[in-house]
């Protein structure tokens, strides 16, 4: 330290270190505003991309994704192999859904002579617009599949009577049965071609079920 009548002289290595000193700070906190500022665009920008985002959403202008149901639900079809049974065995109610008159009564012959043993013939309602309608319980399910052979394109469902016999209902897509000699007679699966258009509530079938035949 250098005095002069009793003053500090301030020498150049002392100054030199104070300016030093005085820049240091001055980049320090030069820094720190370069830093607070990059931090408060990219908050600005946050929020005004946050705001941007909102409006699109609410306006329609962006869609977010939301959840699609599957459209394999478990199958309601049967998924057991049957071998065609006789045609002796089969007990068929058949009805008619058609403007055609008289249609059930001239299939129902038609399969008697095939050797079907049918129980009753009558007219029912459907909105069901294809070839026609198989319907059974459980236990009817292998005469389903033989009336589903001789009737092909028909759609199965599965009711709650606990006997064998078999619902054959015509709708308005009805043709014809397969000709006698062309029946394919070999194991094969029930047929539920209009699966994915099923209603599980029984009240709201396409179809209106008979009573179990008795």
């Amino acid at each position: 330290m250098t005095q002069l009548h009793g003053h500090h002289v301030v020498t150049g290595p002392e100054l030199r270190a104070t300016f030093a000193e005085d820049a240091r700070a001055q980049r320090s906190r030069f820094r720190r505003r370069v830093f607070h500022a990059i931090v408060l665009v990219l908050l600005v920008g946050v929020i005004a991309a946050g705001a941007i985002g909102a409006w699109a959403i609410m306006n329609g202008v962006i869609r977010i994704p939301t959840a699609i149901a599957s459209k394999a639900p478990t199958s309601l079809c049967p998924t057991t192999t049957f071998d065609y049974v006789p045609n002796e065995t089969v007990n068929i109610n058949v009805f008619n859904a058609t403007s055609r008159a008289g249609l059930a009564t001239t299939v129902a012959d038609e399969f008697k002579a095939r050797g079907h043993k049918v129980l009753s013939v009558d007219n029912s309602d459907t909105a069901y617009s294809g070839i026609g309608v198989v319907v059974s319980g459980v236990k009817g399910q292998a005469a389903a599949f033989n009336i589903q052979r001789n009737l092909a394109g028909t759609d199965y469902f599965q009711d709650n009577r606990e006997d064998e016999s078999v619902d054959v209902v015509l709708t308005r897509g009805f043709q014809g049965l397969v000709e006698p000699q062309l029946v394919d007679q070999t194991p094969g699966k029930l047929s539920c071609p209009r699966e994915d258009l099923r209603i599980a509530d029984t009240s709201r079938w396409p179809i209106i079920p008979t009573r179990p035949a008795q």
